[in-house]
């Protein structure tokens, strides 16, 4: 018997009621690795422990409502929209949608990233492989149909390699367009945040370094490194973090990161991508939840 364990939280309901937003629980050997988590406006990685059990992400935090653990998102996807009454008019429009903010958000009214269907396969006593189905929908509208205009399909997929030093996790995010052509960007809101747990951001007395050996957000935002790591001191005097690491599709572009506890990974901080139909956006990136300090995260890269 495998040593993984995959479970859908069941939710106390009124009879009749049925939960529109589960949360999949990921334990290896009875221990907590993650949950895979559907909220109002996005589908996340929430909570993401260390091996130890520490609790490494913030699912909504007072300063933040947005930034939702482990996210991808954007505020800035464009779509050249056909008419909603082609008998009175052959013009399009232009839609711009805004995937990232809760609320409006500069005049974008916030869709959702809905996931429709989430599958998983057992490869080995420390590999576990997930794919998601989400469906990237726009706000409510009058005309589109079901009420939401479905403007992207995603195919998510998550490797996950427990262990007893640290928990390896790739994400690769591959988004298709439906009917019609998109363009995401340029933004600084997007496209993989992850948000740290309060205590273990550097405003409470943790750290945040860089694989050149820089540390603190003024330093390193804005530049390149192979990876940035931000950890902080954690229940029961443990010391607990998350590195991140972009895959080839998401190197050599500038981090973002703050002091109260964000690392970003944006390949659309500067430029707007634009993604035909028929084509795909393929991008990813890894994670490294550890105990302790940082480890050695070169053999981790490829």
């Amino acid at each position: 018997m495998h040593p993984f364990s995959i479970a859908t939280e069941e939710l106390p309901l009124p009879k009749g009621a049925t939960p529109q937003a589960p949360r999949i629980r990921i334990r290896w050997r009875d221990r907590p690795v993650l949950d895979l988590t559907q909220g109002a406006f996005r589908n996340y990685l929430y909570p993401v422990y260390s091996p130890a059990g520490v609790p490494l992400t913030a699912e909504s935090p007072v300063d933040h409502p947005h930034h939702n653990s482990v996210t991808i998102s954007a505020d800035v996807v464009r779509a050249l929209l056909p008419p909603l009454m082609p008998d009175l008019t052959d013009r399009s429009e232009e839609a711009v949608y805004n995937f990232y903010v809760n609320q409006v958000f500069q005049g974008r009214a916030p869709g959702r990233i809905w996931a429709v269907d989430c599958t998983y396969d057992v490869r080995s006593a420390d590999h576990l492989h997930m794919v998601q189905r989400l469906q990237w929908q726009g706000p409510e509208e009058w005309g589109a149909a079901d009420g939401r205009r479905t403007i992207a399909e995603e195919m998510r997929t998550i490797d996950i390699y427990p262990g007893e030093q640290n928990h390896v996790i790739d994400i690769r995010s591959q988004l298709h367009p439906t009917a019609w052509d998109l363009s995401m960007g340029p933004t600084r809101h997007g496209y993989f945040t992850i948000r740290m747990q309060d205590g273990l951001r550097p405003v409470d007395g943790g750290r945040v370094v860089d694989s050149e050996g820089r540390q603190g957000s003024e330093v390193i935002s804005g530049r390149w490194a192979d990876w940035v790591d931000m950890s902080g001191p954690a229940a029961h005097d443990q010391w607990a973090g998350l590195t991140v690491l972009p895959h080839p599709s998401t190197a050599g572009h500038p981090w973002i990161v703050f002091d109260w506890g964000t690392i970003t990974v944006n390949p659309f901080l500067r430029e707007q991508t634009v993604i035909r139909r028929g084509n795909v956006l393929d991008l990813g990136i890894r994670l490294l939840a550890h105990d302790g300090d940082v480890g050695s995260v070169e053999k981790l890269k490829s």
